[in-house]
């Protein structure tokens, strides 16, 4: 499967069919940015690689100015009810397709950092195309104890086309297999429980989020350039797709102010 590119950057402008893309908070209310990384390597390869040492240097900046990397999942039992607010300073990494360089230059960086991560996977490529891990791979980085593997639909569809190609019956089965099979899939290897989703290309509309929730995903994920809010909706939060150019500066605009020291 060839990752459309173009297309995927042409859809980062917020949708009119997304969440509020102004969120204003007070101080005292969440904000907290979740940094989405596709590809790694010693060179950018193509418009979403982050080079290994701007990688590095990201959580050399996140650990130095006292940020806190939290699971993805502490962020959703916030917004289910089910937990605290993440304290200020709190950020979240997450990963999308299941890239080999997850494997090959992400996993030695999360090890030596001791950070969470979440991974979001469409499983039609994993262990089948050249640019993907493996399912063996994602045993092991599961086993560390650092990663979470949760769903990014079957083979990564662009949800508008789909609409646009095949009759609303069809779609509709379309859109059914694409959310329950994903989940199937990655249970079955890697007995998982995938209760979240990355919207592929970012796409999602008020009819793709019913659905998804009666597939049993209890949270979504857009790639809205913005901090997640308190009053984001918990099917189509926001994420930063991070480039190499995301580098020094511009990785601090992204993060805003570093935390206040917490005294003991």
């Amino acid at each position: 499967m060839i990752l459309l590119t173009g297309l995927f950057f042409l859809l980062l402008a917020p949708s009119t069919e997304g969440g509020n893309t102004s969120a204003k908070t007070s101080p005292n209310e969440l904000r907290v940015p979740i940094l989405l990384y596709h590809r790694f390597g010693p060179s950018v390869a193509d418009s979403m690689t982050v080079t290994t040492p701007v990688f590095r240097s990201h959580l050399e900046y996140l650990r130095d100015k006292g940020f806190t990397v939290i699971p993805l999942k502490q962020l959703i039992d916030y917004y289910l009810g089910k937990g605290p607010q993440p304290l200020p300073g709190s950020v979240v990494i997450v990963a999308d397709d299941a890239h080999k360089s997850v494997y090959t230059d992400m996993l030695s960086l999360v090890k030596e950092f001791r950070i969470p991560v979440t991974l979001f996977v469409y499983p039609s490529a994993v262990s089948n195309a050249s640019y993907a891990m493996t399912w063996d791979q994602l045993r092991e980085v599961k086993k560390t104890g650092f990663f979470d593997i949760q769903g990014h639909t079957f083979w990564h569809p662009n949800f508008k086309k789909e609409k646009k190609r095949l009759a609303a019956p069809e779609y509709e089965k379309f859109v059914d297999m694409q959310l329950r099979k994903s989940r199937e899939r990655v249970n079955k290897e890697l007995n998982v429980n995938i209760d979240m989703l990355a919207w592929p290309f970012g796409i999602y509309d008020d009819e793709l989020i019913k659905k998804a929730a009666a597939a049993g995903y209890r949270a979504a994920f857009t790639i809205e350039r913005r901090h997640a809010a308190s009053n984001d909706h918990v099917m189509k939060i926001p994420r930063y797709l991070m480039q190499n150019s995301d580098k020094g500066k511009a990785f601090e605009l992204i993060l805003g102010p570093p935390p206040a020291k917490r005294t003991k």
